[in-house]
């Protein structure tokens, strides 16, 4: 569904991003992990059309969206929840999910997306009305996500889905993303620094070193890799 072909992304003189390559097929999970600095939310914001690539291109369900701008490229399905949750703080939860739908012109199929948001995450449900700065920050996760899956995408980028979150909800939120895999034949792009919870709900997984793809391969065969174990699974 998405191929990503020697993809450049610079800030000023400095290569961000320098010649990735990698490939998400439809229906899968597929994990960019790497330590800060290494260009992985560089490369969502890329992808997303928040950043203008350099040199390269990225081709979605069959249509070149190198250069399109971000509103189109949400338009052909690709949904982003950026690092940091990036939530409307002062606005309410449904207000948020509003915001996800903006493109949206099937009254219809917003309230069914919405419906099924609040099935997901039922704690959504229980706090509709409430300002969603007052959330906690796992529930400000599922408020990312389901504002994201407001906009109708068929393939979803996650930006470190766990940062900052307490384990027992990292759990909860890495639950949640397989069931909208499994359950809904959503295709993922998932950046995580926790690389050992990556390399398990995904299917296929590429390690990102400076700006370049350094390692790639089935997540069950770099799970037991000693390179990679040595660099980011603790031993």
């Amino acid at each position: 569904m998405l191929q990503v072909s020697h993809l450049s992304v610079a800030y000023g003189a400095i290569h961000a991003v320098d010649g990735v390559s990698f490939a998400v097929p439809a229906g899968g999970i597929v994990t960019l992990i790497g330590g800060n600095g290494a260009g992985k939310t560089t490369t969502l914001r890329a992808l997303s059309g928040l950043l203008r690539a350099r040199g390269g291109s990225v081709m979605f369900d069959g249509a070149d969206i190198t250069r399109l701008p971000p509103h189109e490229i949400v338009a052909r399905g690709l949904g982003h929840v950026p690092e940091g949750r990036m939530i409307f703080a002062n606005l309410t939860v449904d207000e948020n999910l509003a915001m996800g739908a903006y493109l949206q012109r099937d009254k219809a199929r917003v309230a069914a997306n919405r419906d099924y948001v609040y099935g997901v995450f039922p704690r959504l449900a229980e706090r509709l009305r409430q300002s969603a700065g007052t959330l906690s920050g796992g529930e400000q996760q599922m408020l990312a996500i389901g504002r994201a899956l407001m906009g109708n995408p068929k393939f979803l980028m996650l930006d470190e889905p766990s940062l900052g979150l307490a384990p027992r909800l990292v759990g909860t939120i890495f639950e949640k993303i397989q069931e909208i895999n499994r359950r809904h034949g959503l295709t993922i792009l998932l950046v995580e620094q926790n690389a050992r919870l990556a390399l398990e709900v995904s299917s296929h997984a590429y390690v990102l070193e400076t700006g370049q793809v350094a390692m790639s391969g089935p997540s069950a065969e770099l799970r037991t890799d000693p390179r990679l174990k040595a660099a980011y699974l603790g031993g």
